[in-house]
């Protein structure tokens, strides 16, 4: 059976989960959630996801959702197709890399970048001035955030280690944003730009 992903093509959170899709080779049906007339929020998504947030993943009558457990879930389920994205289970020390470089992406890259994304995108979209300073707060602390993974990445070539991981690919839905509104972050961070 066909997975489906409930979710919006534009919502960053639906576009973590289909990088990870894509790169594993899985096919996927998009069902298409209108946030605009409140579909997230009525009884019948609310039975898939009670809070009322996308994306979700239905596989054959098994509902999962938050992006990053969705993304772990078929990069296990489908270990054996596409590009292998988790590290060896029997490798303590690999496995101790990849959880460490989730902790850093969920608490020293997401947050940053993602309020990048509310400021100049989802402010914008809502017809909201984007607050400049908390704008160049925030870059300013991603900058000296990026320090540390330019640290980390002169010892490995991914955060998660000498292979491409979950953990990478997390990174890519916001870091575009991030990218589009500062890219001096990213030029001053070869590492983390390569």
């Amino acid at each position: 059976m066909v997975l489906i992903l409930h979710g919006w093509h534009l919502s960053t959170c639906t576009r973590r989960v289909k990088c990870v899709l894509y790169e594993k080779g899985v096919e996927f049906e998009l069902k298409h959630v209108d946030l605009g007339a409140g579909e997230a929020k009525s009884e019948a998504f609310l039975q898939k996801q009670p809070f009322g947030q996308i994306p979700v993943l239905e596989d054959d009558g098994f509902y999962l959702f938050e992006s990053r457990a969705i993304t772990r879930y078929i990069a296990a389920k489908y270990a054996d197709q596409g590009t292998n994205l988790l590290p060896d289970p029997n490798d303590l020390k690999a496995v101790a890399i990849f959880e460490q470089a989730a902790c850093i992406e969920q608490a020293d890259f997401d947050p940053y970048a993602s309020e990048i994304a509310v400021e100049k995108v989802f402010k914008p979209h809502k017809g909201v001035a984007p607050d400049e300073v908390v704008f160049k707060k925030l870059v300013d602390t991603l900058n000296s955030k990026l320090d540390g993974y330019e640290k980390i990445l002169s010892k490995q070539k991914y955060l998660g280690g000498d292979q491409l991981t979950l953990v990478d690919l997390w990174h890519l839905p916001y870091g575009q944003i991030a990218e589009r509104f500062a890219p001096e972050i990213y030029e001053s961070h070869p590492k983390f730009n390569a």
